[in-house]
């Protein structure tokens, strides 16, 4: 069965921005299945939009402002 992105159901979204970055956390559900925590960042490039990037690592501050969003997010799940 093929991705259908109908089916993908965000339940929470919380952003942070940082200097030339944007770290996403969210709570999706697909097809009513078990809710899963996505991270995701987006990058601004030298035109000024924004692209998605691999997660890869974080440094201390992008860690620092990630947790007290996986704390709510946990939220989600409830």
């Amino acid at each position: 069965m093929a991705y259908d992105s109908r089916l993908d159901v965000q339940v929470f979204a919380k952003s942070w921005e940082g200097s030339g970055t944007k770290l996403t956390v969210g709570v999706y559900s697909y097809n009513n299945g078990p809710k899963k925590v996505q991270i995701s960042r987006e990058l601004v490039n030298a035109d000024g939009q924004p692209s998605f990037a691999k997660l890869g690592r974080l440094t201390k501050e992008e860690l620092e402002a990630v947790l007290p969003l996986l704390q709510e997010a946990i939220n989600a799940f409830a």
